[in-house]
Parts: structure tokens; sequence; C-alpha cells
């Protein structure tokens, strides 16, 4: 974060200042975990489902913090979060905020964040902003691979995307930041619009409109307004790049000022893959074909959907002014940064683990599945769909499971598990599908299913994990990466 006083941050945020004169000077970072702070940071007091932060502000400040963003009076020096309307309250809604506290806190947080980054765009600093149902994770990693040579970049870890991730991540940046790259999520109409404005976007990328939260926007002609809304946002000097073999994003063209770059294999994209291919371990190659020029790309990821990604990260790179000779050797190069996102590893024994167990949706599974089917196709090796729910999909959850079963006879999967009673429908449509027998079974829980794997995987077989965050699928991911506990120790230290 740039430098300021205490009574500079009550100002931006609309605060006041509360044991303090003031003059105290942030000139570290701002963290919500007390335990990360460093000397001359900012504490963001916020209650937690079993803590409260403003419990800690005291000894933030003993060990070396300059001050507290807090939403309520506390024993050091703070600047005290002015409340907010009940109806913004409750849209970022925290566990153990009784008394709107933390409500306040992340609207401050979001005005500070605000203030430093349209500071830090006046001197140059280029907003990149990513959205859409599946993928942002992974396309926000790829971009910041590809912008690093260019200056010092600053993107979340994982995916810090939300009303408390969106303001953290910007307050990363500092004067010495040339590009911040920013992932936007929603769980509803407005919220992406409520983080553009919090860090405004000079370039802004949408992916594809899925069915994610459709249980929450209703369809997905509703996902794809609010995913809009991001494009809506951007200058008339800015860039849209937008995917154009997904009818519902290229439609998005219509709804920005700014200047818009299609990527995609068809032949409308201004950037796009040709002769895509995949090797016997599902990472793609293909030509890279752009108006700078063409040049070859061979992904280390695993996955064909990693194409799309690759060409907006390489649309990104291109508008910035890299070469585009450059853009395929970096793309090449480009690493799997954020765990549990078809995370692979291959055991001593031969079996290969996908981990990609961070969550799920009815796009985003099917990708997996057939990265599996991909990977196992032409070695014969055994191949395993270890598969729990996928949430928020409203009055479309039974249907939508049903169909990923389905989808797994229909890719030839050796083995299906299907863990819990919430995702039982894939159980039962990859049974009508094919008339399977135990190729598919449904087991009540991890426990359950770590302990069929264990007496049943063989050498070399290849084994998917994935669900949405809430069936904490990493726990059979974890025990089929850890000895101790495939043995049969259980899962207890497994996170």
């Amino acid at each position: 974060m740039i430098e300021m006083s205490m009574a500079e941050i009550a100002e931006v945020t609309g605060g006041r200042l509360h044991r303090a004169d003031g003059t105290e000077r942030v000139t570290a970072s701002v963290e919500f975990d007390s335990r990360k702070l460093t000397g001359g940071g900012l504490f963001v007091a916020l209650p937690g489902e079993r803590v409260d932060g403003h419990a800690f502000a005291a000894k933030a400040v003993a060990d070396g913090a300059a001050g507290v963003l807090a939403g309520r009076e506390v024993d050091a020096p703070s600047v005290i979060a002015p409340p907010v309307e009940a109806a913004h309250a409750n849209a970022m809604a925290l566990a153990g905020d009784s008394d709107g506290a933390g409500a306040a806190v992340l609207a401050a947080l979001g005005r500070l964040a605000r203030h430093v980054v349209t500071r830090l765009t006046e001197g140059g600093m280029t907003v990149v902003g990513v959205t859409g149902s599946s993928g942002k994770t992974s396309t926000k990693d790829l971009i910041a691979q590809l912008l690093e040579p260019l200056g010092s970049t600053i993107a979340p870890p994982g995916s810090f995307n939300n009303e408390l991730g969106h303001p953290w991540t910007a307050l990363r940046a500092d004067a010495s930041t040339r590009n911040l790259v920013l992932e936007l999520s929603a769980r509803g109409p407005g919220h992406i619009a409520e983080l553009a404005q919090i860090a405004p976007p000079t370039i802004g990328a949408v992916l594809n409109v899925g069915t994610a939260h459709v249980g929450e926007f209703g369809s997905r002609e509703g996902i794809a307004q609010t995913k809009g809304e991001l494009v809506e946002a951007l200058p008339a000097d800015g860039v849209a790049v937008l995917n154009a073999d997904d009818p519902l994003v290229a439609a998005m063209a219509s709804r920005t000022a700014a200047r818009v770059v299609f990527v995609g294999e068809s032949a409308e994209a201004t950037v796009r893959a040709e002769d895509v291919r995949l090797d016997d371990q599902a990472r793609a190659s293909f030509r890279l074909v752009a108006p700078q020029g063409t040049a070859d790309v061979t992904l280390s990821l695993h996955g064909e959907h990693h194409v799309g990604n690759a060409l907006t990260a390489a649309a990104i790179a291109l508008e910035l002014g890299t070469p585009v000779a450059e853009v395929a050797e970096r793309l090449s190069g480009a690493e799997r940064r954020s765990s549990r996102r078809m995370e692979v590893t291959t055991r001593d024994d031969g079996v290969t683990v996908l981990n990609d167990s961070y969550n799920a949706n009815p796009e985003s599974m099917k990708a997996a599945l057939k990265t599996l089917a991909s990977m196992t196709r032409s070695s014969g090796r055994r191949s395993w769909a270890v598969l729990s729910e996928m949430g928020e999909l409203g009055t479309d959850s039974v249907s939508a499971h049903d169909e990923i079963g389905r989808l797994a006879v229909r890719l030839n999967i050796s083995r299906l598990v299907v863990v819990g009673d919430a995702a039982a429908p894939m159980h039962t449509g990859a049974s009508h599908e094919g008339s399977w027998g135990e190729e598919s079974v449904l087991v009540p829980d991890t426990d359950a299913a770590v302990a069929l794997l264990r007496d049943e995987l063989r050498s070399d077989d290849v084994v998917l994990v994935k669900a949405s965050k809430v069936a904490e699928m990493w726990r059979v991911a974890d025990a089929l990466l850890d000895p101790a506990l495939l043995a049969g120790t259980g899962l207890e230290g497994t996170q």
C-alpha cells in the first residue's frame, strides 16, 4: 500500500479517529489476519465465525501495527468506520457480524482501496479485471505470469475475489506496481459493479457464462447480465476482452464503451487458436493467431479448457505491448499457481491424482471429466471420477447432477464414486445411461470414499477428485497423496 497517515485514512473512509492523533503512518501492508502483520501495517478488524478481530486490535498495535480499521471502538489507535445502510450490510454479510461492524469495515476498506487505486492509476498503473462462471482463477494466474516481465504485477492468491479479497488485493499495490490483476465474483446482481467501483478496471475480460450460482440468479441470462457489469465499468479508452465462442459473452460487446477484442477458436475471434491438439496428458498445443502475428503455444496445464483461458491472457498481454512470440513463449512456460485446481500428482506406485477439488459447477465438472478421459483414453489406464455435489444450482440441481453422471458413462470413465446424498442424482444418471452395476457407487461421505479407494485402486490408475467447496473433497485428494492417511489412520489434520 502507499504510505498514508491515520488522519488521511479517516478522511478517505469517512471514519473518525479514536485513541489516535492522526499522525500515525501506515507504511506496510493492510491485513485482516493479525499474524501476518508487519511493522507499520494497518490491521483490519473483522468479525468471524469463531473469533472477532476487534479483540486482537490492541495486540496488533503492540506487535507493531500503526493502527486499526475497526467497526467499533477498540483499545488501540484506530479509525472507526461509519455504519452502512442495512441493505448494503446484507449484501456484505459476515458470520458473527451481529452489530454491523464488519459490514462497516468492509465498506470502509473498499473506499480506501478505491482511493489508493485511483492514485496509482493516475501514475500509470493498469488494472485488469477478470470474471466468468468458471476459469477465473486459472486465467488470472496466466495473465499475471504474462504481465510480470513488463513490471511489478500484483494478483490475488487463490480466489480472493469478493468484497474482502478484492480490496485487500488492491491494497497490495504500491508506487512500484505496474499491473494490478483482479478476479471478480458475484453472488447476485450488482456485485461485480460494486467491485469494479473499488478498483476501476482499464481492461476487462469475461470468460464464459455458465450455470454456477444459477439458483441465485435464476437463469443463465441473469448470470450474463451480472457478468457484463464488468465491461459496463470500462472507460471509453479501455479494452473489453470477450469470448467469441460463447454467445452470451459475445453479446456483451453492445454493453461497453470500450474497444472490444474477441478471443476464441471461431473465425470471428481477433485473437484465436488454430490447430488445437492434446497430448496424452491432456495438455494443449495450438497456433496462436493475432493481428500482431502468429506463434506456436504448448501449454503445461492439463485440460483443453485452458486454451480459452490462455487466449484471454494472450490478448491482454498483446494489448500491453508484448510481442506475439514472447506471449507464446510465456504461455508455454506458464505454471499452475493456485492449489486444488487441476493439480496433477503421480504417486510412487504410478497412481495419478487430479485434485480439482477447490470448487465445481456443471461446466467445470464437464471440463474436468473430459480431461480425465483424454488422459486415459489412449493409455488404457483405469479412470476414476470421485465426485460430490455442485452447490447453488437451485431447481436445476437434480438434472445437472444427473447429466454429469450420464456424461461419465459417455466418456467411458471406468469407475464413478459419488460422495453424499446431495450428489446422488449423479449415480442415478450414470446407472440409467449405461445400466451400470459396480462401475458407479454412492458412498455417504469422504471417509467411505477413501476406504473404497484404498481397497480398490491399482497401480497406474488415474483419479479425478472434484466438487463444490462445501463438500470438502480435498480431504479425499489429501488422503490419496498421504501414505499414512491412505493406510487407514483417518483424515485427522487434513484441510
